[in-house]
């Protein structure tokens, strides 16, 4: 290196010490402001203040989770619901169609065809209520239960039990735990 290079580079130095020693001795004489005494206190609230708003950005997010997902289920049992009231609709305008199938298969006939073919179409109805999961409901010999079956008379014999059916007048369905049509019913007291 070049004499004069040293030179530059001794004096830039010392320019360089000289400043800070400016700036140290104005640090120390200047009185402190408020501005100047809460930087630092804003420095250590600052994480605290971010860290907060993480927590808060990150409780929002979970709500808002929680809450599509609340609406997902909702909309799913919904759903199911509309599809089983659709079918308890249709299967409650075809019951005529059973009981008048029913009538007629214990009425006396001379033509055991005509029987045959009433008995087949209805079993034909009965399959395409299983295929809907429409179950009938058993009445016979069973207790009664006010949720499955309608008393509509009532006989005296000691033979029989206590709130025993007895008769059914008309045929109940259900599907699953929802009644459709209760049955009518005799009930032993």
């Amino acid at each position: 290196m070049s004499a004069k290079k040293k030179h530059e580079d001794a004096a830039a130095e010392q320019e360089q010490a000289q400043a800070a020693e400016t700036a140290e001795t104005a640090e120390a004489e200047a009185p402190e402001t408020p501005e100047t005494a809460a930087e630092p206190a804003e420095q250590a609230q600052a994480p605290e203040s971010a860290k907060a708003e993480e927590k808060g950005d990150t409780d929002r997010y979970l709500r808002l989770l929680a809450e599509f997902d609340n609406y997902k289920k909702r909309s799913a049992k919904e759903r199911e619901n509309i599809y089983t009231d659709v079918r308890v609709d249709t299967v409650t305008k075809f019951l005529p169609v059973y009981d008048n199938l029913e009538r007629a298969l214990k009425a006396e006939t001379a033509d055991e065809s005509y029987r045959r073919g009433v008995e087949m179409t209805c079993n034909q109805l009965l399959d395409v209520f299983k295929k809907l999961g429409v179950e009938p409901i058993e009445s016979v010999g069973q207790t009664f239960d006010p949720q499955m079956h309608n008393a509509v008379m009532h006989v005296e014999d000691e033979a029989l039990g206590e709130n025993t059916v007895v008769e059914e007048f008309q045929k109940g369905f259900r599907i699953g735990d929802r009644v459709i049509r209760h049955s009518m019913v005799k009930v032993a007291n």
